[in-house]
């Protein structure tokens, strides 16, 4: 299961929200296993069922407003109840005073503390969509992702048959790339997957003859993307590889693939001499766009043959 430790979301958010490491700094490596940011004001009153292991707990204003009304027993008790379960990490948001006596059994209990001077709603969204996307489950598969017309197409086939060729001539007609290779993709939602670069091949494409290009300084900041949500998967076959029966020449596109439980729609495209492809993949693009839309090219041209044919036998 995919695990994020309370440093790595401090050095990935600090900037963004403006985080400043208070106390517990021994508790860098606790690990993040759940993407719940939540605010225990039910805890600080005792309800500890609330609380959960593992998870972010934003001390907001209406939090530092109840603890302020305490007296010291009660403040004692509190903030007593809040670490008696093991959490992540604390952070007082809304640019709120720190009590002195969460420093103390923050350092004691070795629990990160952080301040930020953001609104707790805002803080938690943030941190809310970064824990989603860092914990979301994640496969990687072979091919070269692009953004072409806006949509997240996968392109697959078996090695030197042409998918690096194909990205090149797609992102000199203004299409973009993801990347190539190595995809890895992440269900950031039961029905969502998104596919992202590895960091070490970010900006990377790689053709035969050409060796490795750098499509960023090639082509410039709009010819590359860091993330795209798959939406296609185009395959590519060689044509002496399909038998004739195998080729559906009314629906381009019939099948589906699995990837982490979510169906995506493919289509084989075959290979041959002669074929331009990367007008093919945009046509295949457009024409599932107009099928999500709830237009089938293949469904008009099938009920035109049967409105003619009728025709014909009423005729007769």
């Amino acid at each position: 299961m995919p695990q994020v430790s309370v440093q790595q979301l401090f050095d990935d958010t600090h900037d963004k929200v403006g985080l400043t490491w208070i106390a517990g700094e021994g508790g860098g490596g606790k690990p993040l296993t759940s993407e719940t940011v939540q605010k225990p004001s039910l805890a600080l009153i005792g309800h500890l069922n609330f609380v959960h292991p593992n998870r972010v707990q934003v001390l907001g204003c209406a939090e530092m407003d109840y603890l302020r009304k305490l007296d010291p027993a009660g403040l004692n008790q509190a903030i007593s109840n809040l670490f008696s379960t093991e959490l992540a990490a604390v952070i007082v948001a809304n640019g709120e005073e720190v009590p002195p006596l969460l420093v103390e059994l923050s350092n004691l209990t070795q629990t990160p503390l952080f301040a930020s001077p953001q609104p707790s709603p805002q803080l938690m969204s943030v941190l809310s969509h970064y824990l989603t996307q860092s914990l979301a489950e994640f496969t990687t598969l072979h091919g070269v992702f692009m953004d072409v017309m806006g949509m997240g197409v996968l392109l697959t086939g078996d090695s030197a048959i042409g998918k690096s060729e194909l990205a090149l001539e797609l992102v000199t007609r203004g299409h973009r790339l993801v990347a190539d290779d190595i995809v890895e993709l992440y269900q950031i939602t039961p029905d969502t997957l998104e596919g992202r670069c590895p960091q070490l091949l970010q900006d990377f494409l790689e053709v035969r003859g050409l060796g490795v290009l750098n499509i960023r300084e090639l082509f410039g900041e709009t010819a590359v993307k860091s993330q795209k949500y798959l939406r296609l998967i185009v395959q590519l076959e060689k044509m002496s590889r399909l038998d004739a029966g195998e080729i559906d020449r009314l629906e381009m596109s019939a099948a589906a693939q699995d990837v982490l439980g979510v169906s995506i729609p493919t289509v084989r495209i075959p290979v041959a001499a002669g074929r331009n492809l990367a007008v093919l993949v945009e046509v295949a693009v457009r024409n599932h766009i107009l099928y999500l839309r709830g237009v089938s090219s293949s469904d008009q041209f099938i009920q035109r043959h049967a409105r003619h044919m009728n025709e014909t036998s009423g005729a007769q």
